[in-house]
């Protein structure tokens, strides 16, 4: 899969595809449903599959810092998992002052038509792009008429009756619903990052743990989670359970979030490892403690309760213990 970042690195032999644009946060079933409608038509028309999508999210472009809406995926975690939807190209578009004062005829003549000469184009049916949100699907079949390609409305993608969103994934996350997630995703949730070195306060008390940075604004995650790390046994279905605190470290005074995970029965440095988290029960809101001493015996009641989770096998997935 090629990624290219920005217009200017557009190229001739960029011309000619089907396409779709927006965030694909998360990649959730909505959004896979688009791939496999966009790969049937790249395999009728004989063109390379093309995602559009934006760094910053506009939301993150136009809002204070900390109040845009979490991030279900970093940038490197999406390019993987629209590598593995048959993706050829993802078109990254920065997304800054000049692009938001791009008018929507622009938009569509130097991307659309100059750029990629797009044949095949899936959109939302609230798509709306363009200095401000002036363009529409409407305005996009228009062009299609004219320049010869064609416009289509994403389909809406249900699970039980419940329209399937990158904010439905958000809020099932924030409430501690992990199986509802997880079947809005069709996978269950999963964060990943490099190992780097923190300040080492969980050796003193007996509890050493691995931290990621998330790359992040905002995390749609807060808490306690009893979880699975993947990436360390060399067998990337084979991992690692433990225990894990996604927030500020309210005890130590921590200023950024982050996740920090205690891995059960295990005994290795792994700074600068590449892992993947996966989330599998939410046990408790995080909170702040008076010494590390009560730190000390909430991790270790925390992990006594992961690991009874995860030997009889019975969690739920649903925020049933905060």
């Amino acid at each position: 899969m090629e990624l290219i970042r920005g217009l200017y690195n557009l190229r001739s032999q960029h011309r000619g595809c089907v396409a779709t644009i927006g965030n694909f946060d998360g990649i959730h079933l909505g959004h896979q449903a688009v791939l496999g409608q966009l790969s049937e038509q790249a395999d009728e028309l004989g063109l390379p599959l093309v995602v559009i999508t934006f760094e910053p999210y506009p939301q993150e472009f136009f809002s204070a810092a900390g109040e845009s809406p979490p991030r279900l995926t970093r940038f490197r975690e999406k390019l993987q998992a629209l590598r593995r939807y048959g993706v050829d190209r993802v078109l990254s578009l920065r997304f800054d002052k000049v692009l938001s004062q791009m008018s929507a005829e622009a938009f569509i003549e130097q991307l659309l038509i100059s750029g990629l000469d797009v044949r095949y184009l899936v959109v939302g049916d609230d798509f709306r792009f363009g200095h401000r949100r002036q363009g529409d699907i409407a305005m996009l079949r228009a062009a299609g008429d004219q320049h010869g390609f064609q416009v289509v409305e994403m389909h809406t993608f249900d699970v039980d009756g419940e329209r399937v969103s990158s904010t439905r994934v958000r809020e099932a996350l924030g409430a501690g619903e992990l199986n509802r997630a997880a079947q809005l995703l069709g996978r269950s949730y999963r964060m990943s990052g490099r190992v780097v070195q923190g300040d080492q306060r969980g050796r003193t008390i007996g509890f050493p743990t691995a931290n990621i940075h998330l790359h992040r604004r905002v995390t749609p995650l807060r808490g306690v989670y009893a979880v699975e790390m993947f990436g360390l046994t060399g067998d990337v279905e084979s991992p690692i359970k433990g225990v894990a605190n996604i927030g500020h470290r309210p005890t130590v005074n921590g200023s950024r979030c982050q996740l920090e995970v205690h891995l059960f029965d295990f005994d290795r440095e792994i700074y600068g490892e590449y892992v993947q988290v996966e989330f599998i029960k939410r046990l408790r809101d995080e909170k702040r403690f008076d010494s590390f001493a009560e730190l000390k015996t909430q991790i270790e009641l925390d992990a006594a309760q992961a690991r009874a989770l995860f030997e009889t096998n019975s969690g739920s997935g649903d925020d049933e213990a905060a």
